[in-house]
Formats: C-alpha cells, sequence, structure tokens
C-alpha cells in the first residue's frame, strides 16, 4: 500500500490545483529568505499564494504604498510570477508554470472607516480581507478582545459592500459574534481564511465547531493553519495538519476545507515580532517556532491517499474547493 500511494501521490500533486489563502507578506525577517519563500511554494506544488499585505495597520497610505510596491515587483517578474483578477487567470498562469498571486489583507482598519475604499482594494488585487484582528475594531470585536460583542452598524454596511464588489468576507482572527453575525448577513459565501478548530485545542484563535458549520452554511470553506501553537503544543508535523483536515472533513465535510496555512519564511523574526504584539491576551505567539513548510505538501498528499481519503476530496482540498467559493463571489 505505501508504494502505491507513493507513486499516486506526486502524481495527483502535479495534476492538481493547490491554493494557500494565507501566507504574511509583511515587511519583516531577512530579504534572501523572503526572495525564496515565493519559489519553494511553487517547487512544492502551490499554484495560488494569496499574500498578506497588512495586518492590523491604522495608516491607509502605508497599505496603498505596500500594494503599489509589491504590484511593482511581481510585474517585473512575468516568467515567475501572475496577480491574478479570476478564477480563469489562476488556471492560466498553472498551465504557463508560473505562480499566481493574490493579496489579502487581516484587519479592516486599511478602510479607515471609509467605504469607498472596498472597491479600490479589490481593483488592486485584495481577494479577501479579515473583519478584525484579534482586536476591536469599527467592525466588531477580535478573537482576542476582552468583549463578544456582535457587528457595529458599520460592519454590516461594509459586508454589504464586500458582498457587492466580490471580495470574499474572512472571518479568520474575528471575536466568535462578530463572526456568527458576519455570516448571516453575508449574501455570499464567507471563508475562515486560516483557522483551526478549537474542539482539538483550545486556543482564542481557533474556531468552535457551530462557527465551522455556519461557514459551510453559506457554501464557504475553512482553511486549515500550519502554525504548531493553533494546533498542539508547538507541533507543526504532517500528522498533526492531517489531524486538523481530518476532523473538518467529519464535521464540514471535505468539500468546505482549504489551506491558509500561514507560512512564516523567517521564523525568528516573526517570534520576534509576535512577542511585541500589543495584545491583553498574547496567545503564546511569543512561542511560535513551528510552520508547517511548503516542502511538507507532498508528504499530506500521501497521508491523505493512505488514510483512504479519494481523489476527488483531496482535489477539492487542494484547491479545487477555493476555486468554486471564488467562482461563485469574486467579480
Amino acid at each position: 500500500m505505501n508504494l502505491a500511494v507513493t507513486e499516486r501521490g506526486p502524481a495527483l500533486l502535479d495534476d492538481a490545483l493547490v491554493c494557500d489563502m494565507t501566507m504574511p507578506w509583511t515587511a519583516y525577517g531577512r530579504a534572501e529568505l523572503r526572495r525564496r519563500s515565493l519559489p519553494r511554494m511553487k517547487e512544492s506544488g502551490f499554484d495560488l499564494v494569496s499574500l498578506t499585505l497588512a495586518a492590523d495597520v491604522q495608516s491607509q497610505i502605508d497599505v496603498l504604498k505596500s500594494c503599489a510596491r509589491e504590484r511593482r515587483s511581481f510585474a517585473l517578474q512575468p516568467e515567475l510570477y501572475r496577480l491574478i483578477d479570476g478564477v480563469d487567470d489562476i488556471l492560466a498562469a498553472k498551465r504557463d508554470g508560473v505562480l499566481a498571486l493574490s493579496f489579502n489583507i487581516q484587519g479592516t482598519n486599511a478602510l479607515a472607516g471609509n467605504i469607498d475604499m472596498v472597491g479600490l482594494f479589490y481593483d488592486l488585487g485584495v481577494r479577501h480581507m479579515l473583519l478584525a484582528y484579534n482586536k476591536k475594531n469599527l467592525v466588531g470585536d477580535g478573537c482576542h478582545e476582552r468583549t463578544d460583542s456582535g457587528l457595529s452598524h458599520f460592519g454590516i454596511e461594509l459586508i454589504e459592500e464586500m458582498n457587492r464588489v466580490g471580495m470574499m468576507v474572512d472571518c479568520s482572527h474575528t471575536g466568535y459574534r462578530s463572526s456568527m453575525e458576519a455570516m448571516e448577513v453575508s449574501k455570499a459565501p464567507v471563508i475562515f481564511s486560516h483557522s483551526n478548530p478549537r474542539a482539538l485545542w483550545e486556543h482564542d484563535r481557533n474556531i468552535r465547531d457551530d462557527q465551522a458549520k455556519a461557514c459551510a452554511a453559506t457554501g464557504g470553506l475553512v482553511g486549515v493553519n500550519g502554525v504548531g501553537i493553533f494546533m498542539g503544543d508547538n507541533d507543526a508535523s504532517t500528522a498533526m495538519l492531517f489531524r486538523q483536515i481530518d476532523y473538518y472533513a467529519g464535521l464540514i465535510g471535505t468539500e468546505h476545507i482549504g489551506f491558509g496555512l500561514d507560512f512564516v519564511y523567517d521564523t525568528d523574526a516573526m517570534r520576534h515580532s509576535m512577542a511585541d504584539m500589543k495584545s491583553p491576551a498574547k496567545g503564546n505567539y511569543d512561542k511560535m517556532t513551528a510552520f508547517f513548510q511548503p516542502e511538507q505538501l507532498p508528504e499530506l498528499v500521501d497521508l491523505m491517499l493512505a488514510r483512504g481519503y479519494p481523489e476527488k476530496a483531496i482535489r477539492g482540498i487542494l484547491g479545487e474547493n477555493f476555486l468554486r467559493v471564488a467562482r461563485q463571489v469574486w467579480r
């Protein structure tokens, strides 16, 4: 059986469309590790990576500058990267052997309370945006906030505007009640781009079963997260990531699972950055040292095959589920 799996795994991974919904791409870490990170993703089998331009920033102009800088950088490397507008661009990039890229923003502070910015960010390549990043903002509460309030009037208006322009509503890092209300308000599928089951590991960043079920009920999906402190005792092994997938498969079905690995290319720099995080509930972020690596993906595919997952289900988890949601939401 192991020999058969070893033969099937690489062929399946090479043919499948593989998407990752979350990779931190803010200004941190060593330049040489940053330059190597996206080629590592491509070499490991990924076809689309959503890059996080900003997390919980206050300055709108800084986000716009970051977006402009990254768009120019990737445009100057067309032999390696392609910024996408829609699903067809992702499929074309795979055929052409280049890595497809999109952007996301973690939190809505970059809007500066201006609903008109949603469409502009969408036009610049931002395809999903978190409602809140750990703390309270104009939209609602974050997952580490002292309170658990629901959406503000601005939050409701924001979700309606995101639905209108085609931007995915992302509830990762968002407080429980705010996320549940967001899924009631949204007329389009909602995602948790990078959130693991709280039933497996108690952490404020992980989500409850009813949150995952509500997400699936919208037609959306939950991206399993490869950060060790969200899966267990700083354990980012392939077996531990599969455990997250397997739990969600039983809870919401394989058709509602994707990847939001949160891969960090410079662990030391990120850990030091997180140690300074201004939050009443730090969540052991200063202990982060283990992250699921892109090179573990072939091993994960082998493990899913070995555990009897049908190829159709594996293809869905790898990326086709995300494409389904993107076709429904993006304009």
